[in-house]
């Protein structure tokens, strides 16, 4: 199965109609964002395969879905610990950390050590509206990150890549190929260049959104909020 990708400009106009005319407001697309990462790393990796999750997120809203996912994988039975090493000023972000540390879900300060631990981890660090180039401390975070054997799920986009042409030519990210990726509402441009295990999570897309950004919407199979696709995505913008 193929899909239709998003720009990255459609993907925040798209936000912003589901805000303004849909009656959504931002916490419950991130909750709804973060429910279809958990549901990925669970069909990915089981906790029967290794129950230590890392999730890094960054300081906007793809970091805020990082930290809904990590509230699920501690509910869904994992051992959930976040990297959080700059965090987000909105107060949605600050409160989704409330609820991490009421569940106990520590936050790891030295991300090197914890990469040691993981059996999995979520790259929730940057999303569609990076345009790099990657600043203190990511730079690092990517490099550990792309030359560790541990098995990674990105959320949007891989962490380091343009939205629009993909991995960058040199440096950090320019070998990054994540096991796996979860494309929210929507695929955007760069996955095209992506090789590996795809999925996508936007249930809550009405008929009218559909239709005004010409997007393709699969089957969702029973009460799954993703779907497994293909990874030809094409850019028909």
């Amino acid at each position: 199965m193929s899909l239709k990708a998003i720009s990255a400009k459609d993907a925040a106009s798209l936000d912003k109609d589901l805000m303004e005319m849909g009656g959504w407001s931002l916490d419950q697309l991130m909750e709804l964002a973060g429910l279809s990462v958990s549901q990925a790393v669970y069909r990915l990796h089981p906790p029967s395969a290794g129950k230590n999750v890392l999730v890094v997120c960054g300081p906007g809203n793809n970091g805020g879905d990082g930290l809904v996912a990590a509230r699920h994988l501690a509910q869904y039975g994992y051992t959930p610990s976040v990297h959080y090493p700059k965090e987000g000023k909105n107060e949605l972000y600050q409160r989704l950390k409330t609820q991490l540390q009421n569940l106990s879900v520590p936050f790891v300060p030295d991300f090197t050590e914890a990469l040691k631990s993981a059996d999995f981890l979520v790259d929730a660090i940057f999303g569609f509206s990076f345009g790099g180039p990657l600043r203190d401390p990511f730079p690092s975070i990517v490099s550990q990150i792309e030359s560790s054997s541990v098995p990674v799920l990105s959320v949007d986009a891989p962490s380091s890549w343009d939205i629009q042409s993909g991995p960058p030519k040199e440096g950090p990210g320019s070998k990054f190929m994540p096991d796996a990726l979860i494309s929210l509402t929507a695929p955007k441009p760069c996955v095209k260049y992506y090789r590996g295990r795809h999925f996508v999570g936007g249930r809550f897309l009405t008929k009218s959104i559909v239709e005004k950004y010409g997007l393709d919407c699969p089957d969702y199979p029973g009460i799954d909020q993703i779907v497994e696709v293909g990874v030809d995505a094409e850019g028909r913008l």
